[in-house]
């Protein structure tokens, strides 16, 4: 007997689809199709419905409600939301997922067959939405495979104090699960053909993933169940950047490897939480679980703690922003769930933006939040509230976290910065028509953007919008003269004397330096570092000193935390005041040396041809 989908659950089906993309688009006929033959499944906390290197997905899911995590060995990835969709990269290539997807509390999915699912995804509106996806997972996945420098405090190996367990290849997932359990253990490794070098890594969470929820035979051999290839790290390493290293690629197992190469332990998530020293991971993981506004203001409370422990490992300055910037990404994201649980979930798909030094990842302690939030048109005046509502308490949330508003009003809960995405478009190209002030202003903040949480995809929309700068001459000689307004503090001779705002008038004139030949050249990355490498990479070698303006950016950065981080031990606010007389001789000169490179490269701003 065929299924007859209830006509009432059919509608409700099409109505919830019609603020989805891609189904939004659809004719109505293709609506009603797909919402008729889908099926609804009930996924119980905990339950995962796909299995990293499990089997392949044979459905699309997308989320009615509750919420997703996406763990990939172990580690925390994304989480995934009402109206969100997963599985279509497995579902598509045939291949094992590449992440274990778990439900955080009792949700709903609906299941569209395998076809349906294909001819949705080959549609225009299907293959729009799909590239977008993966453009975001490959910004993601670049921005986690940075490497970061070493630093020399406490070495990895001062916690890795148990001997590696290794196995052949041969051995089954079940002898590895008795030695894990008999040494007491998390991990072992695979040794490599000939018995040379490591082949993979077996946790734990992968037994407990591929074999206890999985569909691999116990009796299966150890190759069916491991990671591979192998993230590992030398054991001169510092354990404050091995736990950097372990949030940024994902991983909760690292192999430490001797000059020779040789396995010498295996550092574990654990050995660095056990740390009396915070680590980024531990208080990254600590920030997602919040389970309230309060235990996440308190766990936010630990982030200036956690600088001085990177500024005691002496990390780079850019490192340390970052850090920085994915502990406020982790926060905000966090919020944004904690309200629209109080909310529900939202009527349109939305986008939370980040402006500023949190676009850039260059946020610091002295940071303020600069966000907006851009949501599908609509002429339904109940969704313009129920933003409005949304903004003003994440934004109330992100303050009592420590990151006080923007005192300039760049903030969502702000109506001109909170509106449709056709908005948005809008103001950017507003912002291309002519060089008042205003507007300079206006683009210098907005168009330092990166989309933090939501499923409405707006880089495009707006991307195409900032590609068109070349075009608009009016706006670049604005952008120039924005650039040059700001000049270091040095007096007769190129002498620095007094006092200087190490942000107002440092880094920011490089900042408006890098906005300004970024743009001309149609580049729309945000990092300021980024920017000038990129204007090189294009052809800009030769008209900018990228080499000389890269430097001094990054030991003015360096100059700038290391102030926030005398001030925090002094017990005083942080601020972005550097009295230069009380700076050793070497640091003044470095600093007078960085400044005179600055005002070098404003004197030769060279306004850049339209490219053809």
């Amino acid at each position: 007997m065929q299924y007859v989908a209830d006509p009432a659950r059919v509608a409700d089906r099409i109505r919830f689809f019609r603020r989805v993309p891609p189904f939004k688009d659809l004719p109505e006929d293709d609506l009603e199709r797909i919402a008729s033959a889908l099926r609804e499944r009930a996924v119980a906390e905990g339950e995962a419905i796909l299995v990293e290197g499990g089997p392949p997905g044979e459905e699309l899911y997308v989320v009615r409600l509750g919420t997703f995590e996406l763990m990939h060995k172990d580690a925390y990835v994304a989480v995934v939301t009402a109206g969100e969709i997963i599985g279509h990269p497995t579902l598509l290539t045939g291949l094992a997922p590449e992440f274990t997807v778990r439900a955080r509390e009792d949700s709903l999915l609906y299941c569209i067959p395998r076809d349906e699912a294909i001819a949705l995804i080959g549609r225009p509106s299907g293959l729009q939405w799909m590239a977008a996806n993966l453009r975001e997972r490959l910004m993601q996945a670049a921005g986690t495979m940075r490497a970061l420098p070493d630093v020399r405090t406490l070495p990895v190996t001062s916690v890795t104090r148990s001997k590696p367990l290794f196995c052949d290849p041969e051995t089954t997932a079940q002898e590895a699960a008795q030695i894990l359990i008999a040494e007491k253990r998390s991990a072992i490794l695979v040794r490599g053909p000939g018995g040379k070098g490591i082949q993979g890594i077996v946790t734990d969470v992968d037994l407990r993933n591929k074999v206890v929820v999985g569909h691999t035979s116990r009796h299966a051999p150890v190759t069916d169940v491991m990671s591979s290839p192998v993230h590992t790290i030398g054991a001169g390493v510092l354990a404050p950047e091995a736990s950097i290293a372990m949030m940024t690629t994902g991983v909760n197992h690292l192999p430490v490897l001797d000059d020779d190469g040789e396995v010498v332990g295996v550092l574990s998530a654990s050995n660095l939480m056990s740390l009396e020293a915070r680590s980024p991971f531990a208080l990254r993981r600590e920030i997602m679980a919040s389970r309230n506004d309060e235990e996440l203001i308190a766990a936010t409370a630990d982030i200036p703690k956690l600088f001085l422990d990177l500024m005691r490992a002496h990390l780079d300055a850019p490192s340390v922003t970052r850090v920085l910037t994915v502990l406020h990404d982790a926060l905000t994201t966090r919020l944004l769930e904690l309200t629209i649980d109080r909310l529900g979930e939202p009527p349109v798909p939305f986008a939370w933006l980040a402006f500023g030094s949190a676009a850039r990842s260059e946020l610091t302690l002295a940071s303020d939040q600069d966000n907006g939030l851009a949501f599908d048109d609509t002429d339904d005046p109940a969704v313009a509230d129920y933003f409005r509502v949304l903004a003003r308490d994440v934004n109330t949330g992100i303050a009592r976290c420590g990151l006080p508003a923007d005192p300039h009003g760049v903030l969502a809960s702000n109506r001109a910065w909170r509106m449709p995405l056709s908005q948005w478009r809008t103001t950017f190209e507003d912002c291309l028509e002519g060089k008042d002030l205003d507007r300079m202003a206006r683009a210098s903040v907005s168009f330092d953007y990166r989309q933090i949480a939501g499923e409405l995809y707006v880089d495009k929309a707006l991307t195409d919008v900032m590609r068109e700068a070349p075009e608009h001459k009016r706006f670049l000689e604005g952008l120039i003269q924005l650039g040059t307004r700001v000049r270091p503090p040095l007096g007769f001779r190129g002498k620095l004397e007094g006092s200087i705002d190490i942000k107002k008038n440092g880094l920011v004139p490089i900042q408006n330096y890098a906005r300004y030949y970024a743009f001309a050249s149609s580049i729309t990355s945000a990092s300021t570092l980024e920017r000038l490498a990129a204007v090189v990479e294009v052809g800009g070698e030769g008209i900018i000193p990228e080499r000389a303006l890269r430097e001094a950016f990054i030991s003015m950065q360096h100059l700038q935390l290391r102030h926030h981080a005398n001030r925090l031990r002094n017990g005083r606010p942080v601020d972005n005041i550097i009295e230069t007389w009380t700076l050793p001789p070497l640091t003044r000169a470095s600093l007078q040396e960085a400044l005179r490179e600055i005002v070098a490269a404003q004197k030769h701003f060279k306004p850049v041809e339209a490219p053809r």
